[in-house]
């Protein structure tokens, strides 16, 4: 069945800048001792977070559980940027977290509208264990006379994979952006994730994105 741009991830409001906890105790950790990380946090079944595995592969026991509106599922993973103290090795205090956008690169006849209205990158790169694709996005939007922002849709096309002449594989990633009616007063920065293939793995991704000034870019190997 085709499917629209509108199934794709929805951003509303994920500022980096403006991240609160929903409704767990923050604590009253030293923020000097507070490290963020890009994560894997996994549920409960009560639907709390209660332990995440960093990028570079650390596992902590959180010592106070996660409450947020975006953990909806039991006993599942979640991709989030934690903000936490070190208890012990093991162990981590959560002082904040919230959740990161995911895109799974989809073929493009998947999609009826493929939209690409502008935006800017602030930048791309890999996870540290190869997982994921990440990006800081500059996307333009502002508030109604509600006070709420207009919603974008993202999401990701994969346009061909490539056979290198020296037998690699590249995959043709296209980002797609529907602004719908958001205006442009201000710019935010969105962190998205991309979560690479695990079968038929390409060597290497080519990631385009239409910006206001021009194609944006990047090959990054996996």
């Amino acid at each position: 069945m085709m499917k629209t741009l509108q199934t794709a991830i929805l951003l509303v409001s994920l500022l980096l800048v403006g991240c609160t906890t929903d409704s767990y105790d923050t604590g009253e950790g030293a923020y000097s001792n507070t490290v963020a990380d890009f994560a894997e946090l996994r549920s409960d079944g009560a639907k709390h977070g209660v332990s995440f595995v960093t990028d570079e592969g650390v596992n902590y026991i959180l010592d106070n559980t996660i409450s947020a509106s975006w953990i909806k599922t039991a006993d599942s993973v979640y991709r989030a940027c934690v903000y936490y103290n070190k208890v012990s090795e093991t162990m981590a205090h959560a002082v904040s977290c919230f959740n990161i956008p995911t895109l799974r690169p989809k073929a493009a006849s998947n999609f009826i509208r493929q939209p690409q209205d502008p935006l800017d990158v602030e930048s791309c790169w890999m996870s540290k264990n190869g997982k994921y694709l990440n990006m800081a996005l500059l996307i333009k939007n502002g508030r109604n006379e509600s006070g709420y922002e207009s919603v974008h849709a993202l999401s990701l096309v994969l346009d061909e994979t490539h056979q290198n002449a020296d037998g690699t594989k590249t995959a043709y990633y296209r980002l797609l952006h529907d602004k719908g009616t958001a205006p442009a007063y201000y710019t935010n920065r969105h962190y998205v994730s991309v979560l690479l293939p695990n079968s038929n793995r390409p060597d290497s991704v080519r990631l385009t994105i239409k910006t206001y000034s021009a194609d944006y870019v990047k090959t990054l190997k996996l």
